[in-house]
């Protein structure tokens, strides 16, 4: 799938696209959430989410073992007729913005290009790789989309956050966060609001997912 694509389909994001249509955060055994990656597909699958990605902290193994389940599952099912999530490479890369450590998600790059391989160690990187322009400059060389993760989880605030990530060539910001661990899962109000203004003022796109840590994929824990 191309970039331009999914910049279409973060262009079409808004309150009510995650989590039973779309989820851009999701995390496996294979960084520090609690769930198999088959499982996590399966539960896409019969939530009929129409995109995914997995963002392993500095790892793309859960989105191969995803994407070879979904290529398995397909192969069995081919005559049900059933519509299967696009599932999207990610990852979730810890960086420096303002000199306060910000969490940068990256999309559709090419997991196998060099410039990825600092980012793709299970590690948090050190030095100039970990500065967020890097990390920015390494997802767009990578062919990928680079997002800045929850905002108003940080020590700064999304006032002084944002425009710096923008400034810096940002394609878009996690506008849509639970940052209450509801069940159901809803964007937080007054931090989407505030965000969402923001991201407008800046021209980027927005995104959603529920940063799943847990056994669902619905909710953060």
């Amino acid at each position: 799938m191309s970039t331009q694509r999914l910049r279409q389909i973060f262009a079409s994001v808004d309150l009510y696209s995650c989590p039973n249509s779309l989820n851009f955060h999701l995390h496996t055994v294979h960084s520090d959430g609690k769930m198999q990656p088959e499982d996590l597909v399966e539960q896409a699958i019969a939530l009929q989410l129409s995109h995914l990605a997995i963002t392993d902290h500095h790892s793309i193994a859960g989105y191969h073992v995803a994407q070879r389940f979904l290529k398995n599952h397909a192969e069995v099912n081919e005559h049900s007729g059933a519509a299967l999530p696009q599932l999207w490479t990610g990852v979730e890369v810890n960086a420096s913005l303002l000199f306060t450590e910000v969490h940068i998600l990256g999309y559709n790059f090419d997991p196998n290009h060099a410039v990825m391989q600092p980012y793709l160690q299970s590690h948090t990187t050190a030095g100039i790789d970990y500065q967020a322009i890097n990390v920015i400059h390494a997802l767009h060389r990578a062919g990928g989309l680079a997002v800045l993760a929850h905002p108003a989880r940080y020590r700064r605030t999304p006032e002084e956050l944002i425009p710096a990530a923008a400034a810096l060539g940002i394609d878009a910001v996690e506008t849509f966060y639970g940052y209450d661990n509801n069940d159901p899962w809803r964007p937080s109000p007054k931090q989407t609001e505030q965000i969402y203004a923001l991201v407008e003022h800046h021209g980027l796109l927005h995104t959603c997912g529920t940063d799943s840590h847990g056994y669902k994929i619905s909710r953060r824990l």
